[in-house]
């Protein structure tokens, strides 16, 4: 779990951020909050965000975009590492940092724009599409949490998403899910346009086989991976790319014990202990 948490914790090259300074500076979502422990969680971070890519591969602009212009299929290390530093930015640094992180993403995906394979065109910068890409971030690592790690209630999934507000606004999804119900009525109505693609069994394997863990680890890796696909909601769990990569039998309870064993663990020197560290003694609220 070191390994894993230090993969996705700790900031991937030319992403330097300084999580530990100025003292009490607050970031873009509330100290000690929900989002702050969910994201304290490598375990379920991990997992949530593979669910959450699942569902944007599903969406037809959302696949393109993604598999045109990120290096997901050349360096899937690289990306992830950059992905899930990228939300510890937005949890755990100092605001001003994480803006102008955020700015800078929003400024490279003005770029990203095409058409997808049925003629449809897409920008990475439509509100529809960052809505949706928002929307399943906070319901990935709202759900692996509450899954596998520690039950959540609804008020605190709701929670979850009222705490993304402020940064998705930032990167342009003004209409982004703020509660479970609103992402309920989402996913209602994005379920019609979700499809099944070769790409999301591409994903699968990619995630299953790249170099996150030592080798004599990896079938934890995909047990992992496995979980993701376990908690992915309809119409994804009836596509035939992610038929029978769910969990087997017994794996449901070993991933839920690394998961509660992961929040218990102080990950000391990355993001989350540095954030806690810079707003101890700060004024809360």
């Amino acid at each position: 779990m070191l390994h894993l948490a230090r993969t996705l914790l700790q900031p991937p090259p030319g992403m330097a951020v300084d999580f530990s300074n100025p003292h009490g500076a607050p970031a873009l979502t509330p100290a000690h909050s929900i989002s702050w422990e969910i994201f304290d969680n490598p375990v379920s971070l991990f997992i949530g965000g593979v669910a959450a890519v699942l569902l944007e591969l599903a969406e037809p602009s959302v696949r393109t975009g993604v598999w045109d212009h990120s290096s997901f299929q050349r360096d899937p290390l690289l990306r992830l590492r950059r992905t899930g530093f990228a939300a510890m930015v937005t949890v755990y640094a100092p605001a001003d940092q994480a803006e102008q992180l955020i700015a800078r993403v929003v400024r490279m995906h003005e770029r990203v724009r095409g058409i997808t394979p049925d003629g449809q065109p897409y920008h990475a910068n439509d509100m529809r599409l960052l809505d949706w890409v928002q929307a399943t971030a906070s319901f990935g690592f709202c759900e692996a949490y509450h899954r596998y790690a520690r039950p959540l209630s609804p008020a605190e999934k709701s929670q979850v998403f009222a705490e993304g507000q402020r940064p998705a606004r930032l990167y342009g999804a003004t209409g982004a899910p703020s509660s479970w119900a609103q992402w309920e009525q989402l996913l209602e109505q994005t379920a019609p346009g979700l499809e099944d693609s070769g790409i999301l069994g591409e994903f699968l394997q990619i995630m299953e086989n790249a170099p996150i863990v030592p080798r004599a680890l990896r079938p934890v890796q995909r047990m992992l991976v496995r979980a993701a696909v376990d908690m992915t909601p309809e119409p994804l769990r009836s596509f035939a790319s992610l038929r029978g990569h769910g969990l087997g039998p017994g794996q449901r309870a070993l991933v839920r014990s690394m998961g509660r064993l992961a929040r218990w663990m102080p990950w000391p020197g990355l993001p989350p202990a540095q954030a806690r560290a810079r707003m101890r003694g700060a004024p809360q609220g």
